[in-house]
């Protein structure tokens, strides 16, 4: 697409938005309820595109991305009346006679650009949200998932016209002339360092912002973790999609006196998951292109690998992994994996020879050399020493713990005893904090992303209190002050 074409794009939304075409809510729900039939109607179509461009399966593209989305639009159509409603708030004495109350009300022009692990998903549910909230939006989708793409743009053409909802397809070209122009609001999905870009060509209109990054989100397992049950709900958050999840467990952190059983645990729920060769599995899905394939093999260690490490270069596949003995200052350690390896990293309270010189966890020590104190503290540091991760998951049945690794870490969301599942629900915000990203969406909160909440005081006219007007006396200063304490 031109840069003319998108420019017109850009101007005829701002004027139909200006007319008030979104404002009532009953539009609303309307173009929400036209969406989800046509979803409903062009599943096979969106499944289809899935497979090619990401190898999913049916069931994992309904459990992950449809079902998700159908969920949000049947969440926002149920509460987006109740979540436009002007909320009225307590008017101090002070102000007597006014009523005084918060109206939401859209920004107006939304872009959403969205990645391409969960194409589907992470372009419709901001896009519902921002329906929800009275704006119009332009929608960029991955150029990386082309396929997915397009049927994205069958359904919004079908569902609306471009003057409300638009989509842009196309790459790097078209994502610069998007962030050229003004935006009300822009929605970015995607990498830290794009995430970067991103605001800074925001900051060039003060565009306000949400970003949706990642980081390397831990997974740690106690000792007094169910550990089969831990390593089934890991080996599912970690592989699904091939790892290519914002959310997925990043790496494991655990005791080295459990770590054996933790491994032997993961390896046989990859075997009972993914079969006895997990490349032969037709419902295990492929590595988005060649590109992130390769720098996936980079990242692992033949002589560190206790599980899996094969890899088919014309399927795009890489077996679910486990690599062990692994420190700081690995490869795989050093940048968000997005793929099917697991690196664990161990404690041992007992190798206490090198653990004296360990003041930081910068990789020139081993993960088995740890500080003193115990596991919980040196796992709280060993997050809390790297940027804030998008989601942490903890395995434990201590509830003291748990206490403690909720109350000193930083993340966007988690799960005590399970992985990934905090952002399957609309009740909840999903969102990163510090350099995984900043705000959030998913119901009531999407909502609110997506609208500015004017304050409003409505002050009566049959009464004037003079209290405020020059000129000023010692009378009216102790009114004053019996008002404002």
């Amino acid at each position: 697409m031109t840069e003319t074409e998108i420019k017109e794009i850009v101007q005829k939304q701002r004027s139909y938005f200006y007319t008030g075409a979104t404002l009532p809510v009953e539009k609303r729900l309307d173009a929400l309820k036209k969406l989800k039939t046509c979803i409903q109607k062009y599943e096979p179509l969106i499944n289809e595109a899935l497979k090619r461009d990401l190898g999913k399966s049916n069931f994992e593209s309904y459990m992950c991305e449809v079902g998700l989305v159908l969920s949000e639009l049947s969440y926002m159509i149920r509460h987006t009346p109740s979540y436009a409603k002007e909320k009225t708030v307590l008017t101090p004495l002070a102000q007597f006679a006014s009523r005084s109350y918060k109206k939401p009300s859209p920004y107006g022009v939304v872009l959403v650009m969205s990645p391409w692990n969960y194409p589907f998903l992470l372009t419709i549910d901001p896009l519902i949200d921002a329906i929800a909230a009275g704006n119009t939006v332009v929608l960029k989708p991955s150029a990386y998932s082309p396929h997915t793409s397009r049927v994205i743009e069958t359904i919004i053409t079908e569902c609306f016209d471009p003057q409300y909802v638009a989509v842009v397809n196309g790459g790097r070209a078209e994502n610069n002339t998007l962030l050229n122009e003004h935006f009300d609001y822009i929605f970015f999905t995607g990498s830290q360092h794009v995430g970067r870009e991103v605001m800074a060509k925001a900051s060039v209109h003060l565009t306000p912002v949400t970003l949706e990054l990642g980081g390397k989100s831990p997974c740690i397992v106690e000792k007094s973790a169910n550990l089969k049950l831990a390593a089934r709900r890991i080996v599912f958050g970690k592989y699904l999609n091939c790892g290519q999840t914002c959310v997925a467990p990043d790496y494991v952190l655990c005791d080295v006196r459990i770590r054996d059983r933790l491994v032997e645990a993961i390896r046989a729920e990859i075997s009972r998951q993914f079969g006895a060769d997990p490349l032969q599995n037709p419902d295990y899905g492929k590595i988005i292109n060649e590109k992130h394939f390769h720098r996936l093999l980079g990242l692992m260690d033949a002589e560190k690998i206790v599980c899996g490490g094969q890899y088919d270069e014309k399927t795009l596949r890489i077996a679910p992994t486990v690599m062990t003995d692994v420190d700081w200052s690995d490869a795989v350690m050093g940048e968000e994996i997005f793929g099917p390896i697991l690196p664990v990293v161990t404690y041992n309270a007992y190798d206490t020879e090198k653990s004296i010189a360990q003041n930081d966890f910068s990789g020139e020590v081993s993960g088995t050399q740890a500080a003193a104190g115990d596991f919980v503290d040196w796992a709280v540091r060993c997050v809390e020493e790297h940027p804030h991760p998008l989601a942490l998951y903890f395995f434990s049945e201590d509830k003291k713990a748990q206490r403690r690794i909720l109350d000193h870490c930083h993340f966007g969301g988690g799960c005590i005893n399970d992985t990934i599942i905090h952002l399957a629900t609309s009740a909840m915000p999903f969102g990163g904090v510090g350099e995984s990203g900043m705000g959030g969406y998913h119901g009531r909160t999407g909502f609110e992303t997506f609208s500015h909440y004017r304050s409003i005081v409505d002050k009566k006219t049959w009464m004037d209190l003079p209290i405020r007007y020059q000129r000023y006396d010692e009378k009216k200063e102790k009114l004053l002050r019996r008002f404002l304490k």
